[in-house]
């Protein structure tokens, strides 16, 4: 039982994150309820996802990680082009805590330094514990997964007597597909699914029920956050969700939660950094200083030139990054079920659902490149 518990925990871990602070504010451009069935479907989406990629862990039964899985199955220029996606999305996922990590700390300060100050403030000591290549993240993340679950309970607490329900945004064309990547990043946790294999390889069971409530969870705490959050701040939600709710629930209140923050995304950015740094070093075989550089200097400068959007940078992680992995997933997933179709499955996705995930996520990711560009 503790390592079921503990194996939800770390897809839980996996998921909750930066994404959630950006949902609010594209749910509040699209309307309210639109967003909450972005919110609905897509997380539904993502637990056959992640259901699928646990057949693929089980059925190959191999200590192969993602690209591992799409090099055998799908070929090494397949392999090449996802192991780049992979890091291009990790760059993106850097970026957009260094935006997001500026604004929370200067929110805690009152305002004290600049955000664009704070965030090169907060690039630079996360940098150094990258170059350094801490070795115990991997359980702090886990402790403050729980301190931003902790936050959403508060928000509740605090705010559910500034909820205004009058005042929920209604339907808006133009904003139509803004959560789309957004929400694309947020729910992602496919490194998970191995770790998970490893803590309950002994019964495929408690795996599959792992995978379901750690996939689950989060679009409970992602509703409740988007409802609270919307439901107070209405059309004047801000990106980063917090800073717009200083008018209703008080300056001491928003920066203690933006403190917490910081904290909690900041042990997210070591686990990205310190995992491209060692890809650099044990995949591509480059020299310790050299991976250290590529991870610390190439964030900071993408940050300098202006690529400050938040809610920009994750919708192309999500959606123009995240497409071609998903659409990996899947045709490797098909390859593998079609193995051995007398083996039980964890997951049997009929072959028409597959070929619309496919197409879905094909269009959103081109949809999502024409909008960036316009």
């Amino acid at each position: 039982m503790k390592n079921f518990i503990f194996a939800i925990a770390t897809l839980v871990g996996t998921i909750v994150g930066l994404g959630m602070f950006g949902i609010p504010y594209t749910v509040s451009k699209a309307g309210f309820f639109v967003g909450i069935l972005y919110l609905i479907v897509l997380g539904f989406v993502f637990v056959i996802l992640h259901l699928m990629q646990g057949e693929i862990v089980e059925r190959d039964n191999s200590s192969h990680r993602l690209t591992g899985f799409i090099g055998k199955y799908l070929g090494a220029r397949w392999k090449a082009f996802i192991g780049l996606m992979i890091i291009t999305g990790i760059y993106a996922g850097l970026l957009a805590y260094i935006i997001v990590g500026g604004k929370f700390l200067s929110s805690s300060m009152g305002g004290f330094l600049e955000p664009d100050i704070a965030g090169l403030l907060f690039w630079l000591v996360m940098s150094v514990f990258v170059w350094l290549g801490l070795k115990t993240i991997g359980e702090i993340e886990l402790l403050m997964t729980g301190l931003l679950i902790l936050i959403v309970v508060g928000l509740f607490v605090f705010g559910v007597g500034n909820l205004d329900l009058e005042s929920l945004p209604p339907f808006n064309f133009s904003g139509l597909f803004l959560p789309y990547g957004v929400i694309l990043f947020a729910y992602s946790g496919f490194v998970a699914i191995p770790e998970i294999k490893e803590l309950l390889k002994n019964s495929s069971k408690m795996y599959k029920m792992a995978i379901i409530a750690g996939s689950g969870i989060p679009i409970i705490v992602y509703l409740l956050f988007t409802f609270m959050v919307v439901g107070i701040s209405g059309e004047n939600t801000t990106e980063e969700a917090f800073v717009g709710l200083e008018n209703h629930l008080g300056g001491f209140v928003i920066r203690m939660g933006s403190l917490f923050g910081v904290l909690a995304i900041a042990t997210s950015y070591l686990v990205l950094g310190v995992s491209l740094k060692h890809t650099f070093e044990n995949d591509w075989r480059l020299p310790k200083w050299i991976a250290g550089f590529l991870v610390t200097v190439m964030p900071a400068l993408l940050f300098v030139s202006g690529s400050q959007d938040f809610i920009k940078v994750i919708s192309f992680a999500g959606a123009v990054v995240g497409a071609p992995i998903i659409i990996s997933i899947v045709l490797v997933y098909d390859k593998i079920l079609e193995k051995n179709k007398s083996r039980p499955s964890i997951v049997n996705v009929p072959r028409f659902f597959r070929w619309g995930l496919i197409a879905l996520f094909a269009l959103g990711g081109a949809y999502e490149v024409i909008y960036l560009i316009k």
